[in-house]
């Protein structure tokens, strides 16, 4: 026997070896991609989709190792993405559209919530949003240059009337002449357990407020250069969430729990009854296109609002370059 039929003979059990592993499945076909999402606050029920997916394994199954990392009220979020410090970030349509009149590509590819949760959150006697011109209104610094011109003018609301927002229920509780900004699952929930009102409360998206909310957003460059994994992502975290809001949540809360050890059992469950209630997640054009879907009419209506009132520059922002429609449009994940 010669050297090279010597050792064709000596590898063959070892390529059998191989091939039989191969097909039991015991060596690995293809290692994960590695993708990081930074969410826009602690960990909470409104990010519940992702922590679903990550939980029962539904971005292990599409070929992704995801990390989650929180954000907070330091958190600078596009900051972090320029600095390739996450894949793709929680985002919000306004700001999105900002951070390309500061020279930032940004693009939304998909939105978990069809609705903004933002809302003014009124006393028990305030019977309709057109009876708070007569009130004082907290607005925090972010909704000063977001939903604040745009509810003042279609109101005729003045900023007179407008105190700063310390993230504070006090005030609002100790004086029935005030009302307040507020998200749809958080302060109101605080308000009636601490306060034992139930309060008046105004989902602004339900009086026209344009935005989508919970957004993955993502550079450009990793659009064009990773679609594959954005697509993954997208997928897998629309299935996430019509897991989330539809079976046993469970999974889900026990991460959101571990991240954020101040998040309870009960606002957890307020949030998840809040996002079911008013069709955040399955509400809108997702009812009809499936989780996620976002679209050019809608884009070019919060688009046209930031124009109209002054908190956006047409000459420096196509709308048409801070989204994609192409991970949403045929992905049908239907509620």
């Amino acid at each position: 026997m010669n050297l090279v039929s010597s050792l064709a003979h000596a590898t063959r059990p070892a390529l059998r070896l191989v091939a039989a592993a191969t097909l039991l499945g015991i060596l690995p076909t293809h290692a994960a991609d590695k993708f990081t999402y930074l969410t826009n606050w602690y960990a909470q029920a409104e990010h519940g989709g992702f922590y679903q997916a990550q939980a029962t394994g539904l971005y292990s199954k599409a070929g992704l190792d995801v990390t989650i990392k929180m954000g907070g009220p330091q958190v600078n979020l596009m900051q972090l993405l320029v600095a390739g410090q996450a894949d793709c970030i929680m985002g919000y349509d306004v700001q999105t559209m900002k951070a390309w009149e500061q020279g930032i590509q940004a693009v939304t590819v998909a939105a978990a919530f069809q609705k903004d949760p933002a809302v003014i959150i009124a006393h028990p006697d305030v019977k309709k949003f057109e009876d708070l011109k007569s009130r004082t209104i907290l607005v925090g610094s972010a909704g000063m240059v977001t939903y604040w011109p745009w509810v003042k003018t279609k109101y005729g609301l003045t900023d007179a009337q407008m105190r700063p927002y310390t993230f504070n229920i006090q005030p609002f509780l100790a004086d029935k002449n005030i009302a307040q900004q507020g998200y749809l699952a958080s302060e109101p929930y605080s308000i009636e357990k601490q306060g034992g009102i139930k309060p008046s409360v105004f989902l602004l998206s339900d009086l026209g407020w344009p935005p989508y909310a919970t957004t993955i957003v993502c550079t450009a460059d990793t659009v064009k250069n990773k679609p594959k994994q954005v697509a993954a992502f997208v997928k897998a975290s629309m299935e996430g969430w019509k897991s989330y809001l539809t079976g046993d949540p469970s999974p889900a809360n026990a991460l959101i729990k571990k991240d954020n050890p101040n998040m309870t059992d009960d606002l957890i469950a307020n949030g998840i009854a809040k996002m079911k209630e008013v069709g955040m997640v399955f509400g809108g054009d997702a009812a009809r296109q499936g989780i996620g879907v976002i679209t050019d009419a809608r884009m070019k209506q919060t688009y046209d609002m930031m124009v109209t009132h002054k908190l956006l520059d047409p000459s420096k922002v196509d709308v048409k370059k801070t989204y994609t429609t192409q991970f949403v449009q045929n992905l049908k994940v239907m509620p």
